[in-house]
């Protein structure tokens, strides 16, 4: 099973770095200044998706969480081995004490000293073995757990950012659309006036004038939505965002949903991280019969001592001793049976867990698969409507002018048009959206992918 190896220090900027990789330098730059503490970014915004990637990463509490439980299995890994280790020991003691005899009454001072160095080494532990095994599994799925969680915050941050792109492109077109709209009114307006146009075309168009007020109202609510959920996940706020390119091609899904499917069955990190628990269980179970095998460990130990009375001089010794000591247990009250039931049980709940999650993922893998197809497909579609309507609409422009087609007409050709655009844009983000989660979900997301994301965005020209 293939894990992604990453470094940690006190800055968990780190381990983003190792998985964006050096192609993205400013993760390592931002390291320099952002502390695992620092959180506060008060009166900060940013205008590129690096920044936003930047700022999550430093900001998001889960992503610390999911790098301290690496930390804690790592420390209990070393934990673990250590007890495996020569275990080295030493004592002192100095006594000044006073010893009576009941027949003489007189007090006798005794003074004594006492040090000792001894050195165990265990030979046989079976269940210390199992527990060396169960930490390194641990340690392994939190590494995989940390993996997916900095992908998902990756993703997410990404799918927030296109979210604000496409209300403000959204808001863009309706305020264009709205423009087309007066200017259709305005020419109603002065025919009406000249009882060149009836009062009904002139209410056509203060109708779909209000029409489009009203979703102009409701994209602005849009807009701040997504400017505040992408504040939330990256803690920064929202600035001039780089736009995504209008002629740019959009990177595409070629293989089948089977291929995805395989590739999430093996490099799905968090299939993996269940996998290292269900090990870790299976072991568990091992550690638990070990209660039942003897302890086996040498043992060396050296002793110096010193000890004497006032009348009689002191008498030195020094004892060295080798030996293996054996541990047998014989019985423990039915404690271990049931530690090894428990463990047994605990077993059959993460090898479902496991079974559950499989199933999810390839749920979530096809689902996303479609919608990527789907919205590639829909992407081509719509930038043939998107031409179509654009020269219909001049058209009917043209004709009205000329009297040969109605104010009705030139309305709806106008709602056509703008629509087809939001709904280009539409299928270009979602493209780019469910690529990313189709990718996430298969562990199959790279550098590359991050470096190419990125170069789909320029900086934006026009002020909403």
């Amino acid at each position: 099973m293939r894990v992604c190896t990453l470094l940690f220090s006190s800055k968990i900027i780190t381990g983003a770095a190792l998985f964006l990789g050096s192609a993205f330098p400013f993760f390592l730059i931002a390291a320099e200044s952002m502390s695992f503490e620092s959180t506060d970014h008060t009166n900060k915004f940013g205008s590129t998706l690096e920044e936003f990637f930047t700022a999550a990463i430093d900001y998001s509490p889960k992503l610390k969480i999911a790098e301290s439980r690496l930390n804690v299995s790592s420390d209990r890994k070393r934990i673990a081995q250590g007890r495996l280790l020569p275990q080295l020991s030493a004592t002192a003691n100095v006594s000044d004490n006073t010893f009576t005899n009941i027949s003489n009454p007189r007090p006798t001072g005794f003074t004594g000293e006492r040090y000792s160095v001894q050195l165990s080494q265990v030979l046989f532990d079976w269940g210390a073995f199992s527990a060396r095994k169960q930490a390194t599994l641990n340690a392994n799925q939190a590494e995989a757990e940390y993996y997916y969680e900095l992908a998902s915050l990756l993703t997410e941050v990404a799918e927030k950012y296109l979210n604000v792109l496409e209300a403000q492109d959204a808001l863009s077109s309706i305020s264009s659309e709205l423009a087309a709209v007066k200017n259709q009114l305005e020419q109603i307006q002065s025919l009406y006036d000249l009882q060149l146009a009836q009062v009904t075309d002139l209410f056509q168009a203060q109708a779909s004038l209000s029409s489009v007020e009203a979703e102009q109202l409701r994209l602005q609510s849009e807009l701040r939505l997504a400017e505040v959920q992408l504040r939330s996940v990256s803690g920064i706020g929202v600035s001039e965002l780089f736009g995504l390119k209008r002629d740019v091609d959009i990177p595409t899904i070629d293989q089948g949903m089977q291929h995805w499917v395989e590739e999430a069955r093996k490099n799905n990190q968090q299939i993996l991280a269940q996998q290292f628990a269900l090990e870790s269980a299976n072991e568990r179970i091992s550690e638990r019969k070990g209660a039942y095998m003897p302890r086996v460990a040498l043992i060396a130990q050296q002793q110096d001592s010193n000890v004497g009375f006032e009348n009689i001089p002191q008498l030195r010794t020094d004892n060295t001793f080798f030996g293996v000591n054996i541990s047998i247990p014989l019985y423990a009250g039915g404690s271990n049976k049931a530690a090894i039931s428990e463990a047994r049980n605990q077993f059959n709940i993460v090898e479902n867990q496991l079974r559950q999650l499989e199933l999810e993922t390839r749920e979530l893998v096809s689902s996303s698969y479609l919608l990527a197809q789907a919205s590639q497909e829909l992407t081509a579609a719509a930038q043939s409507l998107v031409d179509s309507t654009s020269v219909s609409a001049e058209a009917m422009q043209q004709g009205f002018e000329l009297g040969t087609v109605t104010n009705v007409d030139v309305l709806n050709s106008l709602r056509d048009q703008f629509q087809a655009e939001r709904e280009f844009q539409r299928a270009r983000y979602e493209q780019i959206k469910y690529t990313l989660i189709l990718k996430r979900e298969t562990g199959t997301l790279t550098s590359e992918d991050m470096i190419e994301l990125g170069e789909l965005f320029e900086e934006s020209s026009s002020d909403l």
